[in-house]
């Protein structure tokens, strides 16, 4: 059943997906990948965390809009909305929705089930590592938005502002994913790809001026 459901989340997304270089479908397939793998591990129901990861994206709003904390909840909302077009099982279908809603850092919805815990850490780590460092890079250049400070390019005398310069996002955010993770699944692979970020952030300090 759950290979079905799959197919058919994957075909309405392809339907919908905007080309948001954070949150294309390319996206989604990581995080159903990394969320199937975690519940295995940490003994999740899949029905509940499946669908959650192949929808939890299926609303998006421009990371300045007024109501971008807002977005998991639409996000929810639209994702109950077409399991049940497709009779997906009436059971699942809150915590499904809760795993949705508190999946985003803007929305400040903090996860109460293993499910909801299992696709915030497999949403989390898609921001970290090296496909984090590339996304970070992607979306800082989409937004022509500087790539590092001139004068401090690893804010070692300032707070860091990712708002003007790609970099500080590692500082600001990227390097403390992993003290935001619940799972030790999660928690075990954060390790990883935090120490390919910190390996990336040394070699970039060898060949630009700081």
């Amino acid at each position: 059943m759950l290979e079905k459901v799959e197919a058919k989340c994957r075909a309405y997304l392809q339907q919908k997906m905007a080309t948001d270089a954070a949150h294309d479908m390319q996206h989604i397939e990581r995080v159903v990948l990394m969320a199937r793998r975690l519940a295995e591990l940490e003994a999740a129901e899949l029905a509940v965390a499946l669908p959650a990861a192949w929808l939890h994206d299926c609303v998006t709003l421009p990371k300045n809009a007024p109501n971008r904390q807002e977005a998991s909840r639409l996000a929810a909302a639209e994702a109950i909305r077409f399991l049940r077009t497709i009779g997906y099982p009436e059971a699942h279908l809150a915590g499904i929705a809760h795993a949705i809603a508190a999946h985003s850092f803007s929305a400040g919805i903090a996860p109460t089930t293993l499910e909801a815990k299992v696709v915030q850490d497999a949403d989390r780590l898609d921001a970290i590592g090296a496909i984090g460092v590339a996304r970070c890079l992607m979306v800082g250049g989409a937004v022509e938005r500087p790539l590092y400070n001139p004068t401090d390019p690893f804010c070692q005398t300032r707070e860091p502002d990712d708002l003007a310069y790609t970099i500080d996002h590692f500082y600001r955010k990227l390097l403390k994913i992993g003290q935001t993770l619940h799972t030790q699944a999660a928690r075990d692979e954060a390790v990883r790809r935090n120490a390919f970020m910190h390996a990336f952030l040394d070699q970039l300090r060898l060949e630009i001026p700081s």
